[in-house]
């Protein structure tokens, strides 16, 4: 059983990205189509794809993005927050990541969103990863 979801979707994603691979194979879970969706949004993922598998176990297809020079879009994918250490911040607190170059991504009560749609909303909430 895996703990922690999110933690090894972003490193899946950031080995294929390493390795320069077009297509990365995660597992499926309703936060991480989330997080998907705000990498989508801002730019550093082409796009994904829900697949259906065996036994009803479903897997996510990422398109990773490169520039011209053959590098990856993403520079940085961190976890934030861990099973053992959640970190909660208030919308003042995640304005701006890396001088508004980098994405905060927070889980709030409106759904898994970037930090800037979390502080026009003015809400907060569980940071789960910032990319950059």
């Amino acid at each position: 059983m895996m703990n922690d979801m999110i933690a090894d979707a972003l490193t899946r994603i950031r080995n294929a990205a390493l390795r320069k691979l077009e297509v990365a194979t995660l597992l499926h879970s309703r936060t991480v189509v989330g997080v998907l969706n705000v990498l989508q949004q801002k730019e550093y993922i082409t796009g994904f794809k829900v697949i259906d598998g065996q036994n009803n176990k479903k897997t996510i297809q990422v398109e990773l993005k490169y520039d011209d020079n053959e590098k990856s879009v993403i520079n940085e994918i961190t976890r934030v927050s861990k099973p053992g250490r959640r970190v909660y911040k208030n919308f003042s607190d995640i304005k701006t990541f890396k001088n508004g170059y980098g994405t905060i991504i927070v889980s709030t009560n409106k759904g898994v969103i970037a930090n800037d749609e979390a502080y026009a909303a003015k809400v907060g909430g569980e940071v789960l990863c910032t990319v950059w």
